[in-house]
């Protein structure tokens, strides 16, 4: 019974290489016959087996992080893992290791572009893992902009050409309710017409940055797109 619940919720891969593109990111390629065929859309995540967990839930399915799809091609797919904390998630980004086995949930999510005038990305270091397959999946031509605070330049990644993005960098200040990053976005000279926004990373400060859009620049709701992946004492968002 167990294998074949597993088998509808769980797609098997292998670790085939880890990179470092920045101090705390790791970029893991995973590949397996198990991989192809999957649907997937530019911002969605998958739900990784990084640990055991508790006794009922080990039984099924083990401990399980979110991680954004970087790439996905074919039986290839990639990860890029913020090395933070000492939660499992993190200790898994430590040591996993190439030809380590793994088990993960297909891909899911609704934060991907929707149609629009134009588009608005806003975070930190680990929104870059969702907007970087984002921005290279918009068609040549659209308008994009955004403001992204990361702690230094070495942990920008490549997130595709042609982006109009204004960086901000922290050096060593909490990127937890970045007031630097909210008036970076109050900064940015944006159309009259509302777009659509991208806000992801973490949780205080997407809500703040939300709040500037919805408050101060009179955008609907529904055109202010939120992902919070993180928030200091809130376990299991790692």
């Amino acid at each position: 019974m167990k294998s074949r619940l597993l088998d509808r919720l769980l797609v098997a891969a292998q670790v085939h290489a880890i990179e470092s593109p920045g101090p705390r990111m790791r970029l893991v390629t995973l590949t397996g016959p198990h991989l192809a065929g999957l649907d997937w859309e530019p911002g969605q995540h998958v739900r990784l087996q990084v640990a055991a967990g508790p006794a009922a839930v080990d039984w099924l399915v083990g401990m399980l992080r979110t991680y954004t799809v970087w790439s996905y091609h074919d039986r290839t797919m990639q990860l890029v893992v913020f090395d933070h904390g000492d939660g499992p998630g993190a200790h898994w980004a430590r040591t996993v290791r190439p030809g380590d086995e793994l088990l993960l949930m297909k891909p899911q999510g609704t934060f991907v572009t929707a149609a629009a005038p134009y588009h608005l990305f806003a975070g930190e270091e680990t929104a870059q893992a969702a907007y970087g397959p984002m921005l290279r999946a918009l068609p040549p031509g659209t308008r994009v902009f955004g403001a992204l605070e990361v702690d230094s330049p070495e942990e920008r990644l490549d997130l595709g050409p042609g982006t109009n993005l204004e960086w901000s960098y922290r050096r060593g200040r909490s990127a937890a309710s970045s007031e630097t990053l909210v008036e970076a976005v109050r900064r940015l000279e944006l159309p009259e017409e509302p777009g659509h926004a991208y806000l992801a990373g973490e949780a205080r400060t997407i809500q703040l940055v939300r709040r500037h859009l919805i408050e101060e620049r009179n955008w609907p709701r529904r055109n202010v797109l939120t992902k919070p992946f993180w928030t200091p004492g809130r376990k299991g968002m790692d």
